[in-house]
């Protein structure tokens, strides 16, 4: 009896030994995971984005109503606003209408039916159209003023850094984006490379936001190798070219 005491009390310690090494290892591997997380959210915040954003897209157009339209959010007011858009340029560029012959034409259709709504309505024993007094307000209009009086400020003080050879990189990414938009000029007017920026607009950002987890990497390829054979180009040709005066200033 004594001996089957002592192997019962042998197999409860070993039970006893047994659990407390599971549960060690058990806290150790839950530790482990959780030293993981972080590891695999550091890598999510590494991901990637196209011009190094790190907001949605939605943030980086403002996140206000021009937001909502251009990712269409309320497609109501998308459709209609690329559809006005659309009406304009078939008016303009494929009927030939002129912008001061149409305002003219429709001022005269709106004021017609107006002016015959309002006598009309002394025969018939109605009451006259009700006509809203149409007023810009002056909040807005300093609002937009100021904001393009800051945007225009800022682009003619890039212009002058540019100038005065602050920012060679620069200098050379102006240039080329003006002979490209030169190029594209010379192949339509003005208002058929508005429309095509407005349309543009509607289109590339919410097939960017629907496809971004694909279209990232590409750009990350893209921009690895367009960075790679800038780094080249600069080492066989900017570097030999000689600094301006106020480069060498800064670096003395």
């Amino acid at each position: 009896m004594a001996e089957h005491e002592e192997k019962k009390q042998e197999e409860s310690l070993m039970e006893k030994i047994a659990e407390k090494i599971h549960g060690h290892d058990s806290s150790s591997s839950s530790s482990d995971s959780d030293d993981d997380k972080p590891s695999e959210s550091s890598i999510k915040d590494k991901v990637f984005r196209l011009f190094g954003r790190e907001k949605p897209v939605h943030h980086v157009f403002g996140g206000g109503k021009p937001a909502d339209i251009l990712l269409w959010r309320n497609k109501k007011i998308s459709a209609g606003a690329l559809g006005v858009a659309t009406v304009i340029w078939v008016l303009f560029e494929l009927l030939e209408y002129h912008l001061l012959t149409l305002v003219c034409h429709l001022l005269i259709l709106a004021l017609a039916l107006l002016f015959l709504w309002s006598n009309a309505t002394q025969f018939i024993n109605k009451s006259t159209p009700h006509i809203p007094e149409v007023q810009i307000p002056k909040e807005p209009v300093l609002e937009f003023a100021m904001a393009l009086r800051f945007e225009i400020n800022r682009a003619f003080a890039v212009l002058r850094d540019i100038a005065l050879g602050r920012d060679l990189k620069m200098f050379l990414s102006v240039i080329a984006g003006l002979w490209v938009l030169s190029i594209v000029g010379s192949w339509c007017n003005f208002l058929t490379l508005f429309y095509i920026v407005f349309v543009l607009l509607h289109t590339v950002p919410v097939l960017y936001e629907k496809y971004e987890d694909k279209v990232d990497p590409f750009a990350e390829k893209a921009m690895h190798e367009i960075k790679k054979q800038y780094a080249v180009f600069d080492a066989k040709v900017l570097s030999k070219i000689p600094r301006g005066p106020l480069k060498q200033k800064k670096k003395d």
